[in-house]
Protein backbone atom coordinates (compact mmCIF):
# COMPACT_ATOMS: atom_id res chain seq x y z
CA UNK A 1 0.00 0.00 0.00
CA UNK A 2 2.93 2.00 1.04
CA UNK A 3 4.41 1.68 -2.26
CA UNK A 4 1.42 2.64 -4.53
CA UNK A 5 -0.29 5.81 -2.20
CA UNK A 6 2.70 8.12 -0.55
CA UNK A 7 1.12 9.67 2.65
CA UNK A 8 3.35 12.53 3.41
CA UNK A 9 2.85 15.18 6.67
CA UNK A 10 5.14 18.36 5.48
CA UNK A 11 5.67 21.16 6.85
CA UNK A 12 2.77 24.01 7.56
CA UNK A 13 0.45 21.27 8.61
CA UNK A 14 -0.46 19.69 4.99
CA UNK A 15 -1.00 16.02 4.52
CA UNK A 16 0.45 15.11 1.08
CA UNK A 17 -1.02 12.01 -0.17
CA UNK A 18 0.91 10.68 -3.16
CA UNK A 19 -0.45 8.50 -6.03
CA UNK A 20 2.64 6.23 -7.00
CA UNK A 21 1.69 3.53 -9.52
CA UNK A 22 3.50 5.24 -12.31
CA UNK A 23 3.72 1.61 -14.29
CA UNK A 24 -0.33 1.37 -14.59
CA UNK A 25 -0.04 5.59 -14.93
CA UNK A 26 -1.73 5.89 -11.38
CA UNK A 27 -4.86 3.68 -11.66
CA UNK A 28 -6.78 3.58 -8.44
CA UNK A 29 -7.26 0.04 -7.06
CA UNK A 30 -9.08 -0.81 -3.82
CA UNK A 31 -6.53 -0.80 -1.45
CA UNK A 32 -5.05 2.60 -2.62
CA UNK A 33 -9.07 4.28 -2.33
CA UNK A 34 -8.51 2.54 1.15
CA UNK A 35 -5.19 4.17 1.45
CA UNK A 36 -6.69 7.85 0.51
CA UNK A 37 -9.86 6.85 2.56
CA UNK A 38 -7.85 6.71 5.48
CA UNK A 39 -5.83 9.35 4.87
CA UNK A 40 -8.52 11.58 4.41
CA UNK A 41 -10.48 10.33 7.64
CA UNK A 42 -7.21 10.77 9.90
CA UNK A 43 -6.59 14.43 8.76
CA UNK A 44 -10.40 15.44 9.92
CA UNK A 45 -9.47 13.79 13.07
CA UNK A 46 -6.36 16.07 13.18
CA UNK A 47 -5.26 18.64 15.25
CA UNK A 48 -2.05 19.47 13.24
CA UNK A 49 -3.04 18.53 9.86
CA UNK A 50 -4.33 21.77 8.28
CA UNK A 51 -4.76 20.73 4.72
CA UNK A 52 -4.29 17.77 2.21
CA UNK A 53 -2.46 17.89 -1.19
CA UNK A 54 -3.22 14.88 -3.96
CA UNK A 55 -0.79 14.69 -6.02
CA UNK A 56 0.85 11.84 -8.96
CA UNK A 57 3.91 11.31 -10.87
CA UNK A 58 5.27 13.50 -13.09
CA UNK A 59 3.18 13.38 -16.43
CA UNK A 60 0.39 11.67 -14.85
CA UNK A 61 -2.24 12.40 -12.14
CA UNK A 62 -4.59 9.16 -12.24
CA UNK A 63 -6.20 7.28 -15.35
CA UNK A 64 -8.61 6.84 -12.62
CA UNK A 65 -10.16 3.28 -11.66
CA UNK A 66 -7.69 0.40 -12.20
CA UNK A 67 -10.19 -1.86 -14.55
CA UNK A 68 -9.36 -5.18 -13.90
CA UNK A 69 -9.35 -4.22 -10.11
CA UNK A 70 -12.44 -3.07 -10.22
CA UNK A 71 -14.14 -5.44 -12.39
CA UNK A 72 -12.53 -7.91 -9.76
CA UNK A 73 -14.61 -6.71 -7.16
CA UNK A 74 -17.77 -5.98 -9.52
CA UNK A 75 -19.53 -8.92 -7.97
CA UNK A 76 -20.14 -7.21 -4.89
CA UNK A 77 -21.56 -3.93 -6.54
CA UNK A 78 -20.60 -0.83 -6.31
CA UNK A 79 -22.41 0.27 -2.84
CA UNK A 80 -19.39 -2.18 -1.57
CA UNK A 81 -16.84 -0.77 -3.01
CA UNK A 82 -13.57 0.71 -2.01
CA UNK A 83 -13.93 3.54 -4.37
CA UNK A 84 -17.58 4.42 -3.08
CA UNK A 85 -15.74 4.64 0.43
CA UNK A 86 -13.60 6.87 -0.58
CA UNK A 87 -16.02 9.17 -2.72
CA UNK A 88 -17.70 9.10 0.30
CA UNK A 89 -14.83 10.71 2.62
CA UNK A 90 -13.86 12.69 0.29
CA UNK A 91 -17.15 14.40 -0.06
CA UNK A 92 -17.74 15.18 3.83
CA UNK A 93 -13.77 15.98 4.61
CA UNK A 94 -13.93 18.97 6.10
CA UNK A 95 -10.18 19.77 5.86
CA UNK A 96 -9.22 21.70 2.61
CA UNK A 97 -7.93 20.07 0.01
CA UNK A 98 -5.62 20.89 -3.10
CA UNK A 99 -5.01 19.11 -5.92
CA UNK A 100 -1.80 19.21 -8.44
CA UNK A 101 -2.84 17.85 -11.71
CA UNK A 102 -0.09 16.67 -13.98
CA UNK A 103 -0.94 14.96 -17.08
CA UNK A 104 -4.09 12.40 -17.47
CA UNK A 105 -7.29 13.23 -14.83
CA UNK A 106 -9.53 10.46 -15.98
CA UNK A 107 -12.80 9.59 -14.11
CA UNK A 108 -12.28 9.68 -10.52
CA UNK A 109 -8.97 11.26 -11.06
CA UNK A 110 -10.94 14.63 -12.93
CA UNK A 111 -13.91 14.42 -10.38
CA UNK A 112 -12.14 14.28 -7.69
CA UNK A 113 -11.05 17.62 -8.56
CA UNK A 114 -14.32 19.10 -8.14
CA UNK A 115 -14.50 18.01 -4.69
CA UNK A 116 -10.89 20.43 -3.76
CA UNK A 117 -10.89 23.98 -2.79
CA UNK A 118 -8.10 24.47 -4.82
CA UNK A 119 -6.28 22.94 -8.38
CA UNK A 120 -3.14 23.79 -9.97
CA UNK A 121 -2.85 21.92 -13.08
CA UNK A 122 0.55 22.02 -15.42
CA UNK A 123 0.31 22.57 -19.24
CA UNK A 124 0.04 18.89 -19.31
CA UNK A 125 -2.85 18.37 -17.75
CA UNK A 126 -5.99 16.49 -19.42
CA UNK A 127 -9.25 15.89 -17.80
CA UNK A 128 -11.89 13.60 -19.47
CA UNK A 129 -14.71 11.59 -17.54
CA UNK A 130 -15.84 8.73 -19.68
CA UNK A 131 -18.53 6.86 -17.91
CA UNK A 132 -20.90 6.50 -20.24
CA UNK A 133 -18.84 5.27 -22.91
CA UNK A 134 -17.86 2.25 -20.66
CA UNK A 135 -21.67 1.81 -20.10
CA UNK A 136 -21.56 3.71 -16.26
CA UNK A 137 -22.85 7.11 -15.19
CA UNK A 138 -20.77 10.16 -13.81
CA UNK A 139 -19.87 9.30 -9.62
CA UNK A 140 -18.85 12.06 -7.14
CA UNK A 141 -21.30 13.92 -7.44
CA UNK A 142 -20.02 15.43 -10.68
CA UNK A 143 -23.53 14.85 -12.47
CA UNK A 144 -24.53 18.02 -9.50
CA UNK A 145 -21.19 19.91 -8.96
CA UNK A 146 -20.26 20.11 -12.66
CA UNK A 147 -23.13 21.52 -14.40
CA UNK A 148 -22.80 24.27 -11.34
CA UNK A 149 -19.64 24.89 -11.86
CA UNK A 150 -19.45 25.26 -16.52
CA UNK A 151 -23.07 24.70 -17.02
CA UNK A 152 -25.54 22.15 -18.51
CA UNK A 153 -24.46 22.57 -21.60
CA UNK A 154 -20.43 21.90 -21.17
CA UNK A 155 -21.42 19.64 -18.43
CA UNK A 156 -23.63 17.37 -21.19
CA UNK A 157 -20.70 17.89 -23.66
CA UNK A 158 -18.06 16.64 -20.72
CA UNK A 159 -19.79 13.83 -19.29
CA UNK A 160 -21.55 12.43 -21.91
CA UNK A 161 -19.34 12.46 -24.80
CA UNK A 162 -16.28 12.37 -22.96
CA UNK A 163 -14.69 15.37 -23.98
CA UNK A 164 -10.89 15.99 -23.04
CA UNK A 165 -10.79 19.19 -21.50
CA UNK A 166 -7.48 20.66 -21.47
CA UNK A 167 -5.50 22.66 -18.86
CA UNK A 168 -6.14 26.15 -20.20
CA UNK A 169 -9.88 25.39 -21.25
CA UNK A 170 -10.01 24.16 -16.99
CA UNK A 171 -8.69 27.39 -16.10
CA UNK A 172 -10.96 29.30 -18.62
CA UNK A 173 -13.80 27.22 -17.05
CA UNK A 174 -13.17 27.94 -13.62
CA UNK A 175 -12.06 24.36 -12.73
CA UNK A 176 -8.37 25.27 -12.38
CA UNK A 177 -7.01 28.24 -10.23
CA UNK A 178 -3.77 28.76 -12.22
CA UNK A 179 -1.63 27.01 -15.45
CA UNK A 180 1.72 26.85 -13.85
CA UNK A 181 4.98 24.79 -15.44
CA UNK A 182 5.19 21.48 -14.08
CA UNK A 183 8.41 22.06 -12.17
CA UNK A 184 6.67 24.29 -10.03
CA UNK A 185 3.57 22.41 -9.65
CA UNK A 186 3.90 20.82 -6.71
CA UNK A 187 5.51 23.31 -4.73
CA UNK A 188 2.52 26.05 -5.50
CA UNK A 189 -0.01 23.22 -4.18
CA UNK A 190 1.94 23.14 -0.75
CA UNK A 191 2.44 26.37 -0.55
CA UNK A 192 -0.96 27.39 -0.87
CA UNK A 193 -2.59 24.65 1.48
CA UNK A 194 0.04 25.74 4.18
CA UNK A 195 -1.64 29.02 3.46
CA UNK A 196 -4.79 27.55 4.90
CA UNK A 197 -3.95 25.67 7.15
CA UNK A 198 -2.39 28.71 8.88
CA UNK A 199 -6.15 30.36 8.91
CA UNK A 200 -8.05 30.10 12.17
CA UNK A 201 -9.78 27.00 12.02
CA UNK A 202 -13.28 28.02 13.03
CA UNK A 203 -13.64 30.80 10.53
CA UNK A 204 -11.74 28.76 7.65
CA UNK A 205 -14.27 25.66 8.56
CA UNK A 206 -17.14 28.17 8.30
CA UNK A 207 -16.51 30.13 5.16
CA UNK A 208 -15.43 26.76 3.27
CA UNK A 209 -18.64 25.76 4.36
CA UNK A 210 -20.31 28.49 3.08
CA UNK A 211 -18.45 28.74 0.28
CA UNK A 212 -19.24 25.31 -0.59
CA UNK A 213 -23.07 25.26 -0.58
CA UNK A 214 -25.42 22.49 0.28
CA UNK A 215 -23.73 19.56 1.57
CA UNK A 216 -26.82 17.39 1.51
CA UNK A 217 -27.41 18.27 -1.99
CA UNK A 218 -23.90 17.20 -3.23
CA UNK A 219 -24.41 13.46 -0.77
CA UNK A 220 -27.93 13.41 -2.45
CA UNK A 221 -26.43 13.80 -5.51
CA UNK A 222 -23.44 11.34 -4.69
CA UNK A 223 -25.83 8.59 -3.72
CA UNK A 224 -28.29 8.56 -7.04
CA UNK A 225 -24.99 8.46 -8.87
CA UNK A 226 -23.83 5.44 -6.63
CA UNK A 227 -27.62 3.39 -7.14
CA UNK A 228 -27.43 4.46 -11.10
CA UNK A 229 -24.04 3.24 -11.00
CA UNK A 230 -24.12 0.04 -9.57
CA UNK A 231 -27.17 -0.62 -11.72
CA UNK A 232 -25.51 -0.13 -14.72
CA UNK A 233 -22.19 -1.57 -13.58
CA UNK A 234 -24.18 -5.12 -13.13
CA UNK A 235 -25.67 -4.64 -17.11
CA UNK A 236 -24.30 -6.61 -20.05
CA UNK A 237 -24.10 -3.14 -21.90
CA UNK A 238 -21.74 -2.09 -19.27
CA UNK A 239 -19.69 -5.44 -18.45
CA UNK A 240 -19.13 -5.82 -22.58
CA UNK A 241 -17.85 -2.20 -22.81
CA UNK A 242 -15.49 -3.20 -19.42
CA UNK A 243 -13.91 -6.10 -21.59
CA UNK A 244 -13.80 -4.21 -24.57
CA UNK A 245 -11.31 -1.82 -23.10
CA UNK A 246 -9.28 -4.45 -21.14
CA UNK A 247 -8.97 -6.51 -24.27
CA UNK A 248 -8.86 -3.74 -26.61
CA UNK A 249 -11.40 -4.99 -28.47
CA UNK A 250 -14.25 -3.34 -30.55
CA UNK A 251 -17.52 -3.49 -28.18
CA UNK A 252 -20.23 -4.99 -30.25
CA UNK A 253 -23.02 -2.60 -31.99
CA UNK A 254 -25.64 -1.55 -29.40
CA UNK A 255 -28.91 -2.41 -30.48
Amino acid sequence: MADTVAITDVEGGVRLITLNRPEKKNALTGAMYDAMREALEEADASERIGAVVFAGQPGMFSAGNDLADFMGRAGDGFSASPALAFIRQLARTRTPMVAAVDGIAVGIGATLCLHCDLVYASPAARLRMPFVELGLVPEAASSYLLPLRVGRLKATELLLLSQPLEADEAQALGLVNAVLPADMLLDQAVVQAARLAALPRAALAASRALIRGDQAQVEAALEAEARAFDTQLRSPESQERLRAFLTRSKPAASA
